[in-house]
């Protein structure tokens, strides 16, 4: 495994951010590590990257223990940490030379970070000088210097615009091809859009771990219809395979079935032979946005 977490806990005075934290992830993965803000996502990744250190339970990268071999995993990790701390005075060049003294690689992995993160027209710039976009690609470069085998990713696209954002996605996508990485965010759009499988943390504990696939096929699905008057639930549980009726609010109603079949013209029959007049009918798959907003609110 590349990563491998066994009962990680972690509490600062008494508040407990993480609970018995448990997950592997292999080799080649890319994987989405969601939760809302205070969740615990930053401080497990810290603890990952030797940054932190648990209160108790073990995790190792690349099969080594943070705790006893924390030199084996700095080397074999790559860490963008949320809030990247760059140089500003420094040219890009300068500062990613910097780097690669730090790691003791040669200098020709430069120009190859540069090539690879699309760094080529801003290089000869200072880093005070780029787009908050660049200023990421920058991070990311720095990351690779010395090739590490897993990419470690704390919130790398909060503040970009929607292009920046578009790119760094991109990269994401292409470095994932040949490196293991673990993607923290809480924008659903992000996990859906790069990864894998998603994990989702809330209050400190893994209350969902996903194949995007597996949860793109699942069979229920979500009606939302509006009728011109209040009807009670349970004459619309009465539909085929319904599971369970929500009123949203007026007269909007959330049917979800459990099934594949798309049940849109079954409600709207329905709701015929009934007398009730449909105003709208729209179908909505649970996604991943939906399981998150499910499994975290309060």
């Amino acid at each position: 495994m590349s990563i491998s977490v066994k009962n990680i806990s972690k509490s600062f005075g008494s508040q407990k951010v993480l609970n018995e934290v448990s997950f592997e992830i292999s080799k080649g993965e890319i994987v989405g590590f969601l939760g809302p803000n205070g969740a615990g996502k930053s401080t497990l990744m810290k603890i990952l990257t030797t940054y932190s250190a648990s209160d108790s339970g073990e995790a190792k990268v690349n099969s080594f223990d943070v705790v006893s071999e924390p030199r084996s995993v700095q080397k074999s990790v790559g860490y963008l940490p949320e809030h990247n701390p760059l140089y500003l005075d420094l040219y890009v060049k300068e500062y990613l030379a910097f780097n690669a003294e730090v790691y003791k690689v040669p200098k020709s992995r430069i120009a190859e970070v540069i090539e690879q993160t699309g760094l080529s027209p801003e290089a000869h710039k200072k880093i005070g000088q780029l787009s908050k976009g660049y200023r990421q690609r920058v991070g990311l470069a720095a990351a690779l210097l010395h090739d590490p085998e897993v990419l470690i990713l704390d919130e790398p696209t909060t503040g970009l615009d929607p292009n920046q954002l578009l790119d760094i996605r991109r990269l994401i996508r292409k470095i994932g091809k040949e490196k293991t990485i673990l993607l923290s965010t809480h924008i659903m759009k992000e996990v859906e859009a790069v990864c894998d499988r998603a994990i989702i943390i809330n209050k400190g504990s893994i209350v969902s771990d996903k194949n995007l696939d597996d949860l793109r096929q699942e069979e229920e699905q979500i009606i939302e219809v509006e009728f011109d008057y209040r009807v009670e639930e349970v004459l619309l549980k009465k539909l085929p395979n319904a599971t369970t009726v929500k009123n949203t609010g007026g007269f909007v109603y959330e049917i979800s079935f459990d099934t594949d079949k798309d049940m849109r013209p079954a409600v709207f029959d329905f709701a015929h032979d009934n007398k009730l007049k449909t105003l709208q009918l729209s179908r909505k798959n649970k996604n991943l946005e939906s399981l998150f907003t499910e499994l975290t609110s309060d």
